[in-house]
């Protein structure tokens, strides 16, 4: 019963900062946020500019500063991990591509440092073999595009 209870709170937690991530980033927020500073400025000679009214405004966007920061890394979060599944899920496809390197991002620092020496040295080839212009030509990008047609056995356009 306990676990029915946290999973009902968690998706209307995730539906509630889903939204929420979504309307604050519109440009109707923006206008709401700005229309707030031009009416508390507005307001700054009707309280004489007193401690009291400043310490409104602070308050106010304290608070929502401190609530946005948790909603923005939630968001990237989430973001961040739709994107490696992306990757990993090419990189698993990809025929010649390293298995290795599928969830990378789960390696320590020294380890994604020595990789990317290793990717460093290649480029450093490659860039003495061949110009960028004659190792991607359109010819090759359409003879790519015919072979992953035939692979997936659709008619050919």
């Amino acid at each position: 019963m306990a676990r029915k209870k946290k999973n009902k709170l968690s998706e209307i937690l995730e539906r509630f900062s889903q939204k929420a991530t979504q309307a604050t980033g519109t440009s109707g927020a923006f206008l709401l946020a700005a229309t707030v500073i031009v009416v508390w400025i507005i307001t700054g000679p009707l309280f004489k500019f007193s401690d009291t009214w400043q310490l409104v405004i602070n308050t106010g966007t304290t608070i929502v500063t401190f609530l946005m920061v948790f909603l923005i890394q939630r968001s990237q979060n989430k973001d961040a991990l739709a994107i490696h599944l992306k990757l990993n899920e090419i990189v698993a496809a990809l025929q010649g591509a390293s298995n290795r390197l599928i969830d990378v991002e789960s390696l320590t620092e020294d380890e994604i440092q020595t990789l990317h020496k290793h990717y460093q040295e290649l480029v450093r080839m490659a860039k003495k073999d061949l110009s960028l212009t004659d190792s991607h030509s359109i010819e090759e990008a359409e003879l790519r595009h015919l072979t992953k047609h035939a692979q997936h056995r659709h008619p050919k356009s």
